[in-house]
C-alpha cells in the first residue's frame, strides 16, 4: 500500500508562487507515473501535470510556462513549482501516483483513471 502527502498549499496574492511537494510512503517515484490533479466545488478533478519515470512531463495548456514538475527520486518526493498564480488556480491539489508494483509505468497522462493512489489533498488560494 501506498500513502502519498501532500504539503505546500497556502493563500497567495495574484502573481505570486507556491511550490507544492508529495511524500510517498515508499520508493516509487523512479518506476511510477506520478501527477498532480486539481479540483474547485461542483466541478471534475482536472490533471494539472505528470511526469513519468524517464522524466518527461506533460501539462494541461492552463498552466504551460507557470507551473513546473519535477521529482527528487532519491527523497520519493514529488514537487509541483507554481509560479504566476492566477485566481483561477484557486483549488484543492491532489498528488496521485501510478504504482502497479511488477512493471515500470510507461507514459503518464492527465487522465484521472491511470492513478490509483491518491493523496489527500492541499489548498491553494490565490487572491486578486
Amino acid at each position: 500500500q501506498v500513502q502519498l502527502v501532500e504539503s505546500g498549499g497556502g493563500a497567495v496574492q495574484a502573481g505570486g508562487s507556491l511550490r507544492l511537494s508529495c511524500v510517498a510512503s515508499i520508493s516509487i517515484s523512479g518506476r511510477s507515473c506520478m501527477g498532480w490533479f486539481r479540483q474547485t466545488p461542483g466541478k471534475e478533478r482536472e490533471g494539472v501535470a505528470a511526469v513519468d519515470p524517464a522524466g518527461t512531463t506533460t501539462y494541461a495548456d492552463s498552466v504551460k510556462g507557470r507551473f513546473t514538475i519535477s521529482k527528487d527520486n532519491a527523497k520519493g518526493t514529488l514537487y509541483l513549482q507554481m509560479n504566476s498564480l492566477k485566481p483561477e488556480d484557486t483549488a484543492i491539489y491532489y498528488c496521485a501516483a501510478d504504482w502497479r508494483g511488477i512493471f515500470d509505468c510507461d507514459m503518464a497522462t492527465l487522465t484521472m483513471s491511470q492513478y490509483n493512489y491518491w493523496g489527500q489533498g492541499t489548498q491553494v488560494t490565490v487572491s486578486s
